[in-house]
């Protein structure tokens, strides 16, 4: 809202320096700072209401008394979320071009799953229903937006030279397109068959696998500062011609703008990690992580990189995959002898260090670091073709 009163004034009386609202790369650290004012200062003070509501996590008794307990983060605040979502959302309300349709999407859908998220903390922690919302309504939830941003991204007449087109990492002068159907349908546009499952399995795994991930003190959270950041590049990349060409990937005409939309994610982590960070005064809870998840899958999509994933997102992918490996092989040889194996000690991936060991804080850093690491990787990838 602030860069279209600023824009106003510019354009009526031209006053001295209003001009360079126009950058986007202005408003991007603007929001950026703004995202982190947010959460330092408000962040304290839903900390405090939170504990006055005794809105606190819930520890189960078979954690409490598992290979790795946590019984003594029972009672912190949880539904810290809440702070993500106002500093992020509220700078981008002021920095952001928010008439704008990859803006208006990106919101919505983190607003969205957010509050999605906060239904299934309300629940465990106001109505201690441990079991949280049904998961067929997560689900349903999650192929809702996943349809919504899908659907808008292919469907939309403004993005109908490249609508069902991704970026393809190592392979030179290639993109991937998801209408395979015109090889043999000609006249009849059936890309948005492979397309919106596409998006609806990208928007569904990003924001489970960013919740699995939520599990220690600040690690979600500076994962996904690390992970926003790398986006924050793609979207200015692919949104600006010059980079595009130098960079020989998919120009996105409008992708820049979410450039701010990523500083401000970014910052808000950063944000937030002043009071996540070990040992946590607050958790993000679902209402964080679901809101979060929605926010990098989205942006993905938008800026066409989805196939970057497994780079940008590594500690979420190997989370999410070392839980999949753990039920599945489990199922697997009980099925077969009678007696549940496991691959790892305990999962999610953080937690089989914990039972080795390895201290909360040290896992934490070093799957910031591995997150580091990757995301300068799949930067590089833009070059490497």
């Amino acid at each position: 809202m602030l860069y279209y009163l600023i824009s106003y004034l510019e354009q009526q009386y031209q006053p001295p320096g209003f001009q360079v609202i126009q950058f986007i790369t202005v408003r991007a650290a603007l929001a950026a700072m703004t995202a982190l004012i947010i959460a330092l200062v408000v962040g304290r003070g839903i900390i405090r209401w939170l504990e006055r509501q005794q809105l606190g996590e819930q520890v189960r008794e078979g954690e409490a008394a598992g290979v790795v307990s946590h019984a003594h983060k029972a009672g912190t605040p949880t539904m810290g979320g809440l702070i993500i979502l106002l500093s992020m959302l509220g700078a981008t309300l002021l920095w952001g071009a928010i008439a704008k349709t990859y803006v208006i999407l990106a919101m919505a859908a983190t607003a969205w799953m957010g509050a999605v998220g906060f239904a299934d903390d309300y629940i465990k922690t106001v109505l201690k229903q441990k079991d949280g919302l049904a998961p067929r309504y997560k689900i349903a939830a999650q192929v809702l937006v996943g349809l919504a941003v899908g659907g808008v991204l292919y469907f939309s007449p403004a993005f109908a030279e490249y609508n069902s087109l991704t970026f393809v990492p190592f392979l030179k002068n290639k993109v991937l397109d998801y209408d395979l159907f015109r090889h043999w349908v000609e006249g009849v546009d059936l890309g948005w068959l492979i397309y919106l499952p596409v998006a609806v399995f990208i928007m569904t795994a990003v924001s489970n696998a960013v919740n699995i991930t939520d599990g220690l003190d600040g690690l979600t959270t500076g994962v996904t500062a690390f992970v926003s950041l790398g986006l924050v590049a793609l979207a200015y990349v692919s949104g600006n011609v010059n980079f595009a060409t130098f960079l020989n990937v998919m120009y996105l005409p409008g992708t820049g703008e979410l450039t701010v939309f990523g500083a401000a994610m970014a910052s808000a982590c950063l944000g937030f990690l002043w009071y996540n960070g070990y040992p946590a005064s607050v958790f993000m809870g679902d209402t964080g992580a679901l809101a979060l998840g929605a926010a990098v899958g989205s942006m993905t999509l938008m800026v066409r990189k989805e196939l970057l994933l497994p780079l940008l997102g590594i500690v979420y992918f190997a989370e999410a995959l070392s839980v999949i490996l753990q039920t599945g092989y489990f199922k697997y040889t009980r099925r077969r002898t009678g007696t549940g194996q496991r691959i790892f000690k305990m999962a999610p991936l953080h937690h089989h260090y914990e039972a080795n060991g390895v201290h909360e804080a040290k896992i934490v850093t070093r799957f910031w670091i591995v997150t580091a690491v990757t995301v300068i990787v799949a930067l590089l990838t833009l070059r490497i073709r």
